[in-house]
């Protein structure tokens, strides 16, 4: 890590696996970037220990870590470690709402993850699916907060039934190191 710090980057997303954890507190303390960590955790009880062991980023999946109420319990949890929080939404519009309605209301948070445009969307991207794309207007790369009710989006129902019925066939990608060996995302 240390040849990237001249390099300046945010942090350094998910340097060793889950069920790696007990190596962070030696990671975090080696490191000169901070570490963050979290999007394959599952309450805030698993980040007790990875904020506990120093990493200075918290980034909970609202659709895995038990949704709004809990992400904000893990987000007061990591203010109180002096963590920011950066939530990790690579899905669709119902879960970057979600996760925005956590960014507005969270004093340490960082920035937001999401997936529009990404690799892996070429068929239909986040806002395929909303009647109404306004409150995903990125202005100089903040969410604007709009006053619409619950997660303030309104989603295509006759988009979504069309893509159901079309289905899908995308997998995982799988990656190989050179040897043949499986690597990790």
């Amino acid at each position: 890590l240390t040849e990237l710090a001249p390099l300046h980057p945010l942090f350094v997303e998910e340097p060793v696996l889950p069920e790696q954890g007990h190596l962070l507190p030696g990671l975090v303390a080696a490191s000169p970037i901070p570490l963050a960590t979290g999007e394959r955790l599952y309450g805030r009880a698993e980040f007790l220990a990875v904020l506990a062991a120093g990493v200075a980023v918290a980034q909970p999946d609202l659709s895995h870590a038990g949704g709004i109420t809990e992400v904000h319990r893990i987000a007061s949890l990591a203010e109180t470690y002096g963590a920011q929080l950066a939530p990790h939404c690579p899905l669709g519009p119902i879960a970057l709402a979600a996760s925005l309605q956590i960014a507005f209301v969270t004093p340490n948070f960082l920035i937001q993850e999401q997936s529009r445009g990404i690799h892996y969307n070429k068929d239909a991207d986040l806002l395929s699916y909303l009647v109404d794309t306004e409150p995903f207007r990125f202005v100089d790369g903040h969410a604007l907060r709009h006053d619409a009710p619950g997660l303030g989006i309104t989603v295509d129902e006759d988009a979504v039934r069309a893509a159901d019925r079309t289905g899908h066939a995308w997998r995982n990608p799988v990656w190989r190191h050179p040897d043949g060996s499986f690597a990790e995302w």
